[in-house]
């Protein structure tokens, strides 16, 4: 389900960036939580280039589990 993010609550496995209140969030079935349909900005060290970085809707593109619990 997606919803608002109501505190603060550390960090999103998949971009690293912190779950800030007022995120736009899914949370899964299994109750982790992810950024929702924001891409952030990363800069990759080794070879110098920018790439536009999904949360959940881009890992749901290629999995269909959650990241942190894989077996669900």
């Amino acid at each position: 389900s997606e919803d608002v993010l109501s505190k603060d609550a550390g960090e999103c496995a998949i971009c690293l960036e912190e779950l800030q209140q007022g995120d736009t969030i899914a949370r899964l079935p299994c109750l982790c939580i992810y950024h929702k349909g924001q891409v952030f900005l990363r800069m990759d060290i080794k070879s110098q280039k920018v790439a536009f970085m999904g949360c959940i809707d881009e890992w749901f593109e290629v999995n269909r589990s959650c990241p942190e619990h894989p077996s669900d």
